[in-house]
Formats: C-alpha cells, structure tokens, sequence
C-alpha cells in the first residue's frame, strides 16, 4: 500500500477529517492533501512522526 492510501486509510478509520488531522498534528491541511493524494511522496520525519502519533499508530505503520 502507498503512503498516500496509507494516510487516507488511517485518518477515515479515526473518523477525522483533513481539517481535523492536520489541526491535531499542526500541518496544514493542503499538505495533508497533497500526500493523501501522491503530489507529496516525501515527508520529513517529523511530519511522519506527528502523523503517527495523531493516528495512534507507529511510524511504521505509515511506510508499510
């Protein structure tokens, strides 16, 4: 699975929005879009550690 669907999969099974996720993880929400939908393949860490950690899930789980 894609980073990109990855994400999706994770914020809608945490019942969030974009708007929500990125409120929580203080990303905006156009990046959060942008990786939701591929444009972003190639986050920091520290934005897949926020992710993470808003989602309840290990990095790893992220690059799976």
């Amino acid at each position: 699975m894609t980073l990109a669907r990855t994400i999706k999969r994770l914020r809608t099974d945490c019942r969030l929005t974009q708007a929500q996720l990125a409120k929580k993880t203080k990303i905006t929400q156009s990046f959060i879009a942008q990786l939701e939908t591929g444009v972003e393949t190639n986050p920091t860490l520290a934005t897949l550690q926020r992710l993470a950690e808003a989602l309840t899930v290990p990095v790893s789980e992220l690059l799976r």
